[in-house]
């Protein structure tokens, strides 16, 4: 059975799916998740809704997961001890010497997550073309090393001047560390990144020791007790630049999975909009716990070739994905100069909102949406049962505080929970000089169809499109994240073509590493990428190559044509300067058979459809809206109605009308006054 597995684990929810490629079968479920033990979440999940027999002949596991991002966030990490060429102790608290909020007075860089007194010096130094300008000190090193290790430190990261260029003091530093008897992990900035700039390489190599240890035992964990349940086939973690890694590769590698989570999201999104034919698409996940939405255009993601979580660079590939704390679980409170707040606190799973009956008490942007009967009959996945008495109780110590009303409380709270998203959405739009008003809104998660029509109405958006599956989308969106594997090395030269046969000698031994890392030629297909600058500029653009079988097909000028066509498309012209390299990118992409969603045919309707008293924004007031089985929905719906599915409930307000489409979706389109 060439089944496979998927599972996402949010905040406050940890959604499944399975899918048969042999007959399309597909089961979603969700369970809550367990904040303190995550993998516990993942195996409930499995043990509930995957028969014995499909777990065992499940051809993948594919998961999706913020352990790392998590342990970056909360800084619950490694103690880490930083050894670092002579004079660069300070890199990380230097950093680029800007501010990230120009002008915030108050703002302060977060701190390194490498206190001072555990950031040690090593005497020597090599050049930038790889020369050894000085040896390595190695009885300094020595001391340096034995210090670290008073410190009692979990992990030592390595990240020396230059050793992109040339490994031999960071290889050498590592032999000394397990002479003096150290145990624990190390990790090498030039394993970690193959690339220039000290701080970035620097920062990537400190939180790959900070992640290293937990998202280790995290994935060994979990493993281990998916063999127990009978799985045989291959686990997969996805990366945070899109596709998926082996967990033994992710050990290995930790820091390119800490947007493993959000990304599962944007790929299913990417699948859709190609599937669909739509330019330019909005995505917009809104979980228990926060918000994610990225920008999906010609149904391709926006990657980037450098994250940076806390103000902190990680240098590896990243889907642009935009995150804020708001989702169903943010606390809505007054702050201390009498406004009202909405997140980035949250109820999570634990005790989770009023409504849940869990022993919250705190008024939660789910309270609210139940107040207002945007959740119509008030049944939700994994049998709860909202309790609209205690959301009441919940909000109206907040309305007390304000002097105001329950109802102008919650609609307050939809409204500001709505504004703080289309901010995020804006990021990946507006302020890319891109109009979302011609766009279209895919939402998903939990929360992402109650919260589809005001985000709309936020942005000026007409078209929205609900996936199937609309509740666990991420995670079917991970089904399909093919095995992919990448590394990168810094190439400054001019683009000429003696730089063209440096640039492809490099390509050749980057695949080859790849190979060496397990990447299977026989099933996976080279691509690759020039990053590419006008001579004399600081930043780069990262150009495609068409590649015949591992060497690049195209001349040097069609590669300045490509990279002009980017520039102008960018920033409006071009320059008339010598083009140079500034990085080369390798990557081998082994791809899953695709899927398709079965369409079921749609379900009679109910002879006497229900109905629920709810608060229409559109119009100001409460009025009543159809509740509608999303399974039943065959021609024209005219909102005002709340669809009803397994694991999400859509509110459609006055104004909007529903249509089914081709693929499983439904479109949602505002009506012409």
């Amino acid at each position: 059975m060439a089944t496979r597995i998927g599972v996402d684990i949010g905040g406050t929810f940890t959604d499944l799916i399975y899918y048969d490629e042999t007959t399309g079968e597909t089961v979603e479920g969700k369970v809550p998740t367990v904040p303190h033990a995550p993998e516990e979440g993942v195996i409930n999940a499995v043990q509930a809704h995957v028969p014995e027999k499909v777990i065992a002949e499940a051809s993948y596991f594919l998961h999706g997961t913020t352990v790392g991002l998590n342990a970056l966030l909360e800084r619950r990490g490694a103690e880490v001890g930083l050894l670092a060429t002579e004079g660069f102790r300070d890199v990380l608290e230097i950093r680029r010497g800007d501010r990230a909020e120009m002008y915030n007075l108050f703002w302060e860089q977060p701190p390194a997550l490498v206190p001072r007194r555990r950031r040690l010096e090593v005497p020597g130094r090599i050049m930038a073309d790889g020369t050894v300008h000085a040896p390595v000190d190695e009885e300094a090193t020595r001391a340096a090393i034995r210090a670290l290790m008073g410190f009692e430190v979990d992990a030592i990261a390595v990240a020396l001047i230059n050793a992109w260029a040339n490994p031999e003091h960071e290889l050498l530093v590592e032999k000394l560390i397990r002479e003096e008897g150290f145990e624990g992990g190390i990790s090498l900035s030039h394993r970690i990144s193959g690339e220039y700039r000290e701080f970035e390489r620097t920062s990537t190599t400190v939180i790959d020791a900070f992640v290293r240890g937990r998202m280790s035992n995290y994935l060994r964990r979990l493993e281990t007790r998916l063999r127990d349940l009978g799985f045989t086939g291959m686990a997969l973690i996805t990366r945070s630049g899109s596709g998926s890694m082996t967990f033994a590769e992710a050990e290995d590698r930790p820091f390119e999975t800490i947007m493993s989570g959000p990304v599962g999201g944007a790929h299913g999104a990417s699948e859709f909009a190609r599937g669909l034919g739509i330019e330019a698409l909005i995505t917009a996940d809104v979980g228990g716990t926060s918000f994610d939405t990225a920008l999906i255009l010609d149904g391709e993601p926006q990657v980037l070739y450098e994250g940076v979580i806390d103000g902190m660079p990680v240098q590896t590939t990243w889907v642009d994905v935009r995150s804020i704390g708001a989702g169903g679980g943010s606390l809505a409170h007054v702050d201390r100069g009498g406004l009202m707040r909405v997140g980035p606190q949250s109820a999570g799973a634990v005790p989770g909102p009023a409504c849940y009956g869990k022993g919250g008490t705190q008024p939660a942007l789910t309270d609210a949406a139940a107040y207002l009967g945007m959740l119509g009959p008030g049944e939700l996945a994994s049998g709860i049962t909202l309790d609209i008495a205690a959301s009441h109780s919940a909000l109206a110590s907040v309305a007390d505080a304000l002097g105001q009303d329950v109802e102008t409380v919650a609609t307050g709270v939809m409204r500001i929970a709505a504004a703080a998203m289309g901010g995020a959405m804006r990021e990946v739009t507006v302020e890319q000089g891109l109009d979302p008003r011609g766009m279209t809104l895919l939402p998903f998660g939990g929360a992402g169809p109650l919260m589809a029509c005001l985000l709309a109405d936020d942005l000026g958006m007409n078209r929205i499109v609900l996936p199937p599956f609309a509740g666990n989308f991420s995670a079917w969106g991970l089904l399909g994240a093919d095995r992919v594997q990448s590394a990168a090395r810094t190439l400054v030269t001019d683009l000429d073509d003696a730089g063209l046969a440096r640039a492809q000698a490099l390509l050749t031994t980057l695949l080859q590493e790849l190979v060496d890392r397990g990447a299977r030629p026989d099933r996976a297909t080279p691509s690759a990428r020039l990053d590419l600058r006008y001579k004399g500029q600081e930043h780069s653009l990262s150009v495609d190559l068409p590649l015949s079988g591992t060497a690049i097909a195209i001349d040097v000028a069609a590669i300045v044509q490509g990279f002009a066509t980017e520039y102008d498309k960018t920033f409006g012209g071009t320059l008339d300067e010598q083009v140079e390299t500034v990085a080369v990118r390798a990557t081998y992409t082994e791809a899953l058979a695709p899927r398709e969603v079965r369409v079921p045919a749609p379900e009679p309707a109910p002879a006497t459809p229900g109905s629920v008293e709810a608060h229409s924004f559109a119009l100001g007031r409460r009025m009543p809206f159809a509740i509608i089985p999303r399974n039943t929905i065959a021609g024209d719906v005219a909102g005002p109605c709340i669809v009803t599915e397994t694991t999400s409930t859509l509110y459609v307000d006055a104004g909007w009308t529903i249509r089914p489409g081709a693929r499983g979706e439904l479109i949602l389109d505002r009506k012409e006054t």
